[in-house]
């Protein structure tokens, strides 16, 4: 037999939980189960990746969210209403989804978020909740929230559950289930105080249960790798945690600390806590949940084209002029042959491919910034290889004489059925008329369908082995600068990580370093005959390799700008933007997630030394 785990969190729960999706998905094949649920924190961010993980494991992603709930109105933001707690809740289909976006949406308003983000059961009620599937019952949760207070069971416990419970059905009908979460409870007595309280509380309102375990990492060994980021969140080392501990002191996300049970457990050890109908419940609830895609084909807007033209007639016509204007210079017929070759050619690859409107989106950006004498950059990277993007003016470098390979910017041969890769053309612009930039575009495709994008902050190499060394305390600055001072920054070894990761399936700067460079590491760590980390210091270096590329900050990206023909809310979830000077909306996808849900990327990136150019033009025309 088999459980489906429906209260698991990722990375994406940052600075709380541990996990990557490649590891959720391994764990759960381990166990012998066939789905998962993903539940972090206030946030849907992780759904691509989620999905895509366990497609291609062979298992059935269930996506949801563990909200953020506050007791009074979401738009007041004062501290008599800052306390919150937690409410699970998963998309039954694609309909679930979008309301799920909803919900997110709404908690990241700026009239509602309040250091987290935050929604009410008023708010909830405004939504279609007929395709979600919602549990309450977890300590921190507002089931249990309602039976307790100070790690005492109140004496009117039982009417105060009933009357929530029949608060939750009002708003989910029977798509409420009590949840019953035990998986600490050999630890935490009163979790199991609340647990059977709630059980008597579900048998007098006709409830099911269900067992949830509550997983902020994969396996218990990776307990003492999610307590290094607990230690950044709470800014303190494990030592004086401890030490607040033993002391009585009040300390956040204890129970992390004490236990190391808020791992995904197997199926035995959830039947060592759980009911048989608890258990089989989790299974009816994936069952209830529909194995729905919410991925999409490339799917830009549809640039409008003057006369009536169709996107790929006007590309083709911008083609000719462009060729009329850039190619006069050209006499040698066999050189025109390469070129009209070359040219013939790139085009029949975006048009098979459906591209036109791309490339017409991407010039019109271009050609406003000319027409508002905002200077651009000639060419980034492999994008100065496409002689169409030459022809119509997105790019100013002819590719052929520099032998700039086409294939290098985009090669149809890695599409598939249904999946079509975008192109990748940076704009450079310079960087106080960005936001100008970024205007012209909603203004051109409307305010709701255009959106900056969130990125985030990861451990790599250095980061990562200083926050260990941060966590576990007592190393000076001195050592921990002496011992990071050979790991290199991941741009300089790129190709190099990238031929680690094709060969091993992983990669790590910090691996890399030490094996290439093994006397700068020698005082601490070194990698003997069998391949194993030995040395004074080996533990520390060992877990900073286990932590690289954890997420750990989110932000807004630099460039990312992402485009699309609808409401991007229908499709990507939208959170609220962490830049001071900007307070609004921002797409909660990755930029790769994004393109995967049929989103069109285009990179804006301010460059400052374009500021400076456009100054010392402004100063010789004598503008200054």
């Amino acid at each position: 037999m088999s459980y489906t785990p429906l209260h698991v969190h990722s990375e994406y729960s940052l600075l709380d939980g541990l996990s990557k999706t490649s590891q959720i998905a391994s764990r759960i094949k381990d166990i012998g189960a066939t789905s998962c649920a993903l539940t972090d924190h206030g946030t849907v961010s992780g759904a691509v990746d989620f999905v895509k993980t366990m497609k291609d494991n062979g298992l059935k992603p269930i996506l949801g969210c563990e909200v953020y709930i506050c007791h009074g109105d979401s738009k007041d933001r004062t501290p008599d209403n800052k306390g919150l707690f937690h409410q699970v809740i998963l998309a039954k289909n694609l309909e679930g989804w979008k309301t799920l976006l909803e919900l997110v949406a709404m908690s990241n308003h700026p009239n509602r978020f309040y250091h987290k983000p935050r929604i009410s059961f008023y708010d909830i009620s405004k939504v279609d909740t007929s395709n979600l599937i919602t549990f309450s019952g977890h300590l921190g949760s507002y089931l249990a929230n309602v039976i307790t207070k100070d790690d005492k069971i109140l004496p009117n416990w039982q009417q105060l559950g009933i009357d929530a419970v029949n608060l939750q059905k009002k708003l989910f009908g029977d798509n409420f289930y009590v949840e019953i979460q035990m998986v600490d409870s050999d630890r935490n007595p009163f979790s199991k105080k609340v647990a059977e309280c709630l059980r008597e509380i579900a048998a007098i309102t006709n409830t099911p249960c269900v067992a949830t375990p509550d997983a902020h990492y994969a396996r218990r060994e990776d307990a003492i790798d999610q307590r290094v980021l607990l230690c950044t969140s709470l800014k303190k080392t494990l030592g004086q945690i401890k030490m607040d501990i033993r002391q009585g002191n009040s300390v956040g996300m204890r129970c992390f600390f004490e236990s190391d049970n808020f791992h995904i457990p197997s199926f035995e050890e959830m039947q060592q806590w759980h009911t048989e109908e608890e258990i089989e419940n989790t299974n009816k609830i994936a069952d209830m949940c529909e194995d729905y895609s919410i991925l999409s084909a490339p799917n830009p807007p549809t640039f409008k084209c003057p006369n009536n033209m169709t996107p790929d007639d006007y590309l083709r016509l911008l083609c000719r002029q462009g060729w009329k204007k850039k190619m006069v210079h050209i006499d040698d017929e066999e050189q025109l042959k390469v070129y009209g070759e070359r040219v013939n050619n790139e085009l029949e690859v975006f048009l098979s491919c459906g591209l036109s409107s791309y490339f017409l989106i991407v010039r019109d950006i271009i050609k406003f910034c000319h027409e508002h004498n905002y200077i651009t950059g000639p060419g980034r990277g492999s994008a100065a290889g496409c002689m169409v993007s030459y022809l119509i003016d997105i790019t100013q470098i002819d590719p052929i004489p520099a032998d700039l390979l086409f294939e290098r910017f985009y090669n149809a041969g890695r599409n598939s059925p249904g999946k079509i890769s975008w192109p990748d053309i940076d704009i450079d612009v310079p960087k106080e008329a960005r936001p100008k930039v970024i205007e012209y575009i909603r203004e051109k495709y409307g305010e709701e369908n255009v959106a900056q994008i969130v990125t985030y902050t990861t451990l790599k190499g250095r980061s990562a082995l200083k926050r260990v060394m941060t966590a576990i305390g007592g190393i000076s600055f001195t050592e921990q600068n002496a011992m990071t001072k050979y790991i290199l920054d991941e741009a300089k070894i790129a190709d190099e990580l990238q031929e680690m990761k094709e060969e091993l399936g992983t990669s790590s700067i910090i691996r890399w370093c030490i094996e290439n460079n093994p006397k700068r590491f020698k005082d601490w760590v070194e990698i003997d005959k069998d391949g194993e980390f030995v040395g004074d210091r080996a533990e520390i270096f060992k877990q900073a390799i286990r932590l690289e590329g954890t997420k750990i900050i989110q932000s807004k990206h630099a460039a990312g700008v992402v485009v699309s023909p609808y409401k991007i809310s229908e499709t990507c979830p939208m959170v609220r933007s962490t830049d001071v000077n900007d307070k609004g909306y921002i797409a909660g996808f990755e930029g790769p997630s994004c393109e995967e849900v049929g989103l069109l990327k285009i990179d804006v990136l301010g460059i400052t030394m374009l500021d400076k150019v456009m100054s010392v033009a402004d100063i010789l025309l004598g503008v200054a």
